[in-house]
């Protein structure tokens, strides 16, 4: 086997830009999954349990065979177990301190905070460290990038006025003091979901598997960690549809500013008030903790930079394995190098 060919089984490709390098303007996969996105936000208001997530399946199905080009992205040559184990490693962890925070503990609001924000913070914590640190990618391979900001802005306004048309629009909240800690919530979970469900996982499953199963995969791993909520199967069924929707958001634009601060809270906050059961429970104290965990996540994301700026971490997300194609030769470039040196002896001899 040649050197090259070495090179390329560790090799990963990037990730694909959703505009044309040349004119700026959006690929065809933004505006399909757009579309799409928006069909999901827009029948919130006519399906619920099973057939949302029904419809939201065959819709994002339908899209990918009627659109073949918008499956081909980052398609690896060989599966990245390292990748997948981690996946599994902090997934489960992750599962294990929600269901102790939820299920397991009983009438102890420190020891049920402590063990949900340790959740939240493996999540997001344990991402950005494997990222930057064990496999060197840039902090853009999470989707903490602009991207394209004038489609990641106006795509992410877009669909946050959608969602808040058909949820908050002319809602009545009650008083400030009951929701306020719901949006710190809102806010604090949006961030983590994000991060290790978006940025994360769908990101490692598309390089091992393909969009598709990155798209679907995320949707299903983010319905099923639900169940350390204490979740029953019709919601989360719901919650596959919807973690589509979110998955083809992040999808359009690589970037995860399309789905938070705004999308996904915005969503997050309207079923808790609408379910009720933590409207005025939470003190205001809550919204301290609240905050105490966003500036870890942002205590984190800013090692993250320093890390990546420091060790001139490429912006280009390639991993630490693309780093050799520059430091072992390609085999028809050491055959062409051994060519031109002969050639340079035998001019030599015979001059």
């Amino acid at each position: 086997m040649t050197t090259s060919l070495l090179v390329k089984q560790h090799a990963e490709p990037q990730l694909a830009p959703s505009h044309s390098p040349v004119t700026g303007t959006p690929h065809l996969t933004t505006w399909v999954f757009a579309i799409v996105v928006l069909a999901g936000l827009l029948l919130l208001d006519v399906f619920g349990g099973v057939a949302y997530a029904f419809v939201v399946a065959m819709l994002t199905a339908l899209a990918f065979f009627a659109f073949p080009k918008i499956r081909v992205s980052t398609r690896s040559r060989s599966i990245h177990s390292a990748d997948l184990m981690v996946i599994a490693g902090l997934y489960l962890a992750v599962i294990g301190f929600f269901r102790i925070a939820f299920i397991v503990i009983e009438n102890n609001d420190l020891l049920l905070f402590g063990n949900f924000a340790a959740g939240l913070i493996v999540g997001v914590l344990g991402p950005v460290y494997y990222t930057v640190k064990i496999r060197g990618r840039g902090l853009a391979n999470l989707g903490l990038s602009m991207g394209a900001w004038r489609t990641t802005l106006g795509l992410g306004l877009v669909l946050a006025a959608v969602q808040f048309s058909i949820t908050l629009w002319g809602y009545d909240l009650p008083q400030a003091k009951d929701w306020m800690p719901l949006l710190g919530m809102a806010l604090m979970v949006g961030v983590f979901e994000s991060i290790f469900f978006r940025g994360f996982i769908q990101v490692r499953l598309e390089a091992s598997f393909g969009v598709v199963v990155g798209v679907f995969g995320a949707a299903a791993l983010y319905a099923a960690y639900h169940w350390a909520y204490g979740m029953g199967v019709t919601e989360m069924s719901f919650l596959f549809g919807l973690g589509m929707v979110y998955a083809l958001a992040f999808q359009a634009t690589k970037s995860l500013l399309v789905v938070w601060p705004l999308l996904t809270p915005l969503g997050s906050f309207f079923a808790q008030v609408e379910s009720g059961e933590l409207v005025g429970r939470l003190p205001w104290a809550s919204l301290m903790g609240f905050a105490d965990v966003l500036a870890l996540f942002g205590a984190a994301l800013w090692w993250g930079h320093r890390y990546e700026r420091r060790h001139a971490i490429p912006l280009d997300v390639q991993p630490r394995e693309e780093s050799w194609r520059s430091s072992i030769p390609d085999r028809t470039q050491m055959t062409e190098r051994e060519g031109g040196q002969n050639a340079r002896t035998r001019v030599s001899r015979t001059g």
